[in-house]
């Protein structure tokens, strides 16, 4: 089976157990936690500095978790992503909550207007991922690509938020596959043995 193939399949079971966590009657509950340890991810990593690190977060859809708290606690400036064309990187436009919106590509709800950022933190959506930090988005590569655009330039901090349930034992790698730092879900803050190593030195982490 080709890396395409596997990845595909894991993509489709992956996508219905999120299907059916998101069903789940404890919801609202697990997104609470799952915001909060964000939140607490995102103070001890930058401490005091917080307020001056540009995050990003994500509309939700499709079963993803809501971030939305998360982005509206941050003390400093919020953005989300925008996809810009096939095959290129993300932008990133400055959102604020009650910010006008619109539909975009992938019928993702971006801001109209909005000035263009570079995040120093992003919480990103997922379709599967492991303990070793390696994520499955959608097949288009967008966050691959942004996350090797963001690392040349310096230290990023980019944050699954997941269910439980989507967690997988393994997934394949590819050669451009970025590497999560953590992973939040409703039960657990999960450090990859690179991040935390990268955590510790102030380094940024490397693809394990």
């Amino acid at each position: 089976m080709t890396l395409t193939a596997e990845k595909s399949a894991l993509r489709r079971a992956a996508l219905d157990a999120r299907t059916r966590a998101a069903s789940a009657d404890d919801l609202e509950q697990a997104a609470a936690r799952a915001n909060r340890a964000l939140g607490a991810v995102l103070a001890e990593r930058f401490g005091t500095g917080l307020r001056g690190i540009v995050l990003s977060g994500y509309m939700p859809m499709r079963g993803e978790i809501d971030p939305l708290p998360a982005m509206r606690a941050h003390p400093g400036p919020v953005c989300v992503p925008v996809v810009v064309a096939k095959g290129a990187p993300l932008e990133f436009r400055r959102w604020t909550d009650g910010c006008a919106m619109e539909v975009g590509a992938f019928r993702a709800l971006i801001p109209r207007d909005g000035e263009v950022m570079v995040p120093q933190a992003l919480i990103v959506p997922l379709v599967a991922f492991d303990r070793r930090g390696a994520r499955l988005g959608y097949g288009g590569g967008f966050y691959d690509r942004t996350l090797a655009v963001l690392r040349s330039a310096g230290p990023v901090l980019a944050i699954g938020l997941a269910h439980a349930a989507q967690e997988v034992a393994e997934l394949p790698i590819g050669a451009t596959d970025m590497p999560l730092d953590a992973v939040v879900t409703p039960e657990a803050v999960i450090w990859p043995e690179a991040a935390e190593r990268s955590a510790r030195s102030g380094s940024p982490p490397t693809r394990p």
